[in-house]
């Protein structure tokens, strides 16, 4: 399972978003968590379509709760960069997103899917889908390096639970497109020999 915690602050977080009408999603190791083989976070990633008129509301609902700098999140929104908040009780820290205008990023906002993270009282995120984290993190891998091993094993997680179900047309076209193609067709086959191994 994952830790509630995580899940709660985001929670508060996605309730503002909401009730001022703003467009997120749920990226990184939270979003892999939920399609794929949990892991502990440390932090969680939103991919959030912040305008002028929320910044000052936004701000408001957060404080006490998190640190939160205004100007930073003023100057975000102004260059579509990102900011982070930090939850005071529990330093679980917020990474903030302002979606962006290319395809990729539009497209992906388009594929969230609601995921039911409790019934009592009932609460949906919206996650990014199962193909595009699984795009996003072979793309970091690539950009730090092809070095993290967290990224490679947060895709086998997806992989492991999810192969079945995935759309293999748009994971390989999109793949392409990011110049991820490569990694894509590694990591496939790295998951078949895993399946294999498991069944011998």
């Amino acid at each position: 399972m994952i830790p509630g915690e995580p899940l709660q602050i985001t929670g508060f977080i996605v309730d503002v978003l909401g009730k001022l009408g703003v467009r997120y999603l749920v990226g990184g190791s939270l979003a892999s968590s939920l399609h794929g083989i949990p892991r502990a976070t440390h932090d969680v990633d939103l991919v959030v379509d912040l305008q002028e008129d929320h910044i000052g509301p936004f701000v408001r609902a957060l404080e006490g709760t998190f640190y939160v700098d205004e100007d930073r999140v003023r100057e975000s929104v102004r260059r579509r960069s990102s900011f982070n908040v930090i939850h005071l009780q529990t330093m679980l820290k917020v990474d903030i997103f302002l979606l962006k205008d290319d395809p990729a990023s539009q497209r992906e906002m388009r594929r969230r899917e609601a995921y039911r993270v409790s019934d009592e009282p009932p609460q949906d995120l919206f996650v990014a889908s199962a193909e595009d984290t699984i795009l996003r993190k072979l793309l970091w891998f690539r950009l730090g390096g092809s070095i993290s091993d967290r990224q490679w094993q947060d895709v086998l997680g997806i992989l492991a639970v999810r192969a079945e179900t995935l759309d293999r047309e748009y994971l390989e076209t999109q793949a392409e497109a990011l110049g991820v193609g490569d990694l894509l067709t590694k990591i496939l086959k790295e998951d078949r020999r895993i399946r294999e191994d498991e069944k011998s």
